[in-house]
């Protein structure tokens, strides 16, 4: 078997704000990820998803690009980027650039000429439509608030913007959009990029007629955009199309890896809308699936989330899972209520599925949401929505390196508060501690390297107690039952064969006579003697 850096690894994501701040600016930089090789190389990841560091306004803080070909200012140079390229190489980790398509920033070069006149050659690279008996166009709703449909009164016609009016839409209809964004693709490839991660994908094509969204029938959020179905303005097929060329193109360059975020209907959990865009492994070669990330902290729920989510691939490509990012509550705190035990037990899970595990920066070290006053609120979420959704920032705290003032990511004041509890839980001081959930991690990922029936082998669930999931990893004559307990209670699991305990969240071995005892919250790796 040819082990795969995308497939078979770990990757990590890191949001570059809040990493670490070289220059004391407050703001995280490429220098500092560079500065931190060595402690992600301990850590044992294979690749570094890099949230969007272009040059941007910075309105949606980097997600709404100005130059794909440049590097913002604030993050450095494109020197510095190509060294961390180079550095990251040395210690045989691939960069992952996180790729913007459905839109660009208002201040874009592209856009400044689209809306300069009707006839600009670039008109049509945007969509753009006349009003309707004087109104909007359609019903279609902004996820960041009001209307997808901003005026432009220079040319008098509407522009479409999915997201803030700052971040217009682009229209992957007019082929040279298409020709222009596989160049960007082309231009960080030869830089030395590995892969790409690409921001809701889905929405690239809307339908061609403008149709207006149906409503759904309860409509208890006071987010209009989650109040529709989003019929017409995602997941249209030509989508698919367009995928598939770009990924005759990412091949070319030999092993390269992309991953879509798929974003879906508020409230929906379908994993086989995003299996849809792996095609049959001729689109995606990896898409992200939110069900996890939905989840309570309860064993039924994700089993079955799990095993939905793997019926839904089947063989047309690899799975992939996460329980964190950027733009969600932290697993820690969402699932785990901020218990360690559980954050464990969680980490445990997350790496030893079938397919590739996404870890989000600090889920390392039991990072925890952060409690943003509102007059610290960066995020325009938070901004337009307080207090029904007080924004994405609490997720975006600054990396805990260590004790000191501003937790060693800075030596200013950051851009966001460092989280109050930074003086106990840091790298530094986890480092020190046998029994940390950073040690854990480097345990864990160890283990998955070291042992192909982790990062390859089949999976197949098997029946348990109640709060427990157990399952079985296998690959030839290899075999290892995981087993998690999911209670504060003390579980009891009878094995059939002989096996040997090989990690545990706890350090007692509970094993006696083919009687597996899982304390509360506890996880075992065992391997079959």
């Amino acid at each position: 078997m040819e082990k795969v850096w995308w497939k078979h690894g770990v990757i990590y994501q890191i949001y570059p704000r809040s990493f670490k701040d070289s220059n004391s600016d407050g703001i995280g930089d490429i220098n500092g990820i560079i500065q931190s090789l060595d402690y992600l190389q301990d850590l044992g990841i294979d690749g570094i998803w890099l949230s969007p560091i272009y040059r941007s306004p910075m309105y949606d803080f980097g997600y709404d690009v100005s130059d794909y070909c440049d590097i913002d200012p604030v993050f450095g140079t494109i020197h510095d980027f190509k060294r961390l390229v180079k550095e990251a190489e040395k210690r045989n980790i691939a960069i992952i650039m996180d790729m913007v398509f459905n839109h660009t920033s208002h201040l874009h070069p592209w856009f400044l000429e689209s809306r300069s006149s009707k006839d600009n050659p670039r008109r049509d690279w945007y969509i753009w439509h006349p009003s309707k008996n004087g109104k909007v166009p359609n019903n279609w709703m902004a996820a960041f608030g009001g209307r997808a449909w901003e005026w432009d009164d220079n040319t008098k016609e509407y522009y479409l913007h999915l997201f803030t009016k700052q971040q217009p839409d682009l229209n992957w209809r007019n082929p040279n959009v298409k020709k222009a964004m596989f160049d960007v693709l082309k231009f960080w490839l030869d830089m030395g990029v590995r892969g790409f991660r690409f921001d809701v994908i889905n929405l690239l094509v809307k339908g061609r007629q403008f149709r207006n969204n149906p409503y759904k029938l309860r409509l208890t959020n006071p987010r209009r955009h989650d109040q529709q179905l989003h019929t017409f303005d995602r997941n249209q097929p030509e989508t698919h199309d367009i995928l598939k060329e770009m990924r005759v193109l990412l091949d070319s360059y030999g092993d390269i890896m992309s991953i879509g975020e798929i974003y879906l209907d508020e409230g929906v959990k379908d994993p086989s809308i995003p299996a849809l865009f792996l095609g049959n492994n001729d689109e995606l070669h990896l898409s992200f699936n939110f069900s996890t990330i939905f989840a309570s902290f309860k064993s039924n729920e994700l089993k079955n989330i799990l095993i939905e989510w793997y019926s839904a691939i089947g063989n047309r490509g690899w799975p992939c899972h996460v329980l964190s990012n950027h733009d969600q509550s932290r697993a820690i705190t969402r699932m785990a209520k901020n218990n360690i035990d559980k954050a464990k037990l969680l980490a445990v899970l997350l790496l030893t599925q079938r397919g590739t595990p996404f870890i989000y920066y600090g889920e390392e070290i039991g990072m925890v949401d952060g409690d943003i006053p509102r007059k610290y609120i960066q995020d325009p979420v938070g901004k337009k929505y307080w207090p029904f959704h007080k924004g994405r920032d609490r997720a975006r705290t600054p990396m805990q390196w260590d004790a000191t003032q501003f937790a060693g990511f800075s030596k200013v004041r950051p851009w966001l508060p460092v989280h109050p509890d930074y003086r106990a839980v840091n790298v530094g001081t986890q480092e020190q501690d046998e029994n940390s959930i950073l040690t854990l991690y480097r345990q864990l990922i160890a283990l998955r390297k070291q042992n192909p029936v982790l990062y390859a082998g089949d999976i197949e669930f098997l029946p348990a107690p109640d709060d427990v999931m157990c399952y079985v990893r296998s690959l030839g004559n290899m075999q290892y039952i995981v087993a998690l307990n999911f209670s504060s209670r003390d579980k009891q699991i009878t094995l059939q064969n002989k096996y040997t305990v090989l990690l545990s969240t706890h350090k007692k071995n509970n094993m006696r006579n083919g009687i597996l005892t899982l304390a509360g919250y506890e996880a075992v790796i065992c391997a079959l003697q």
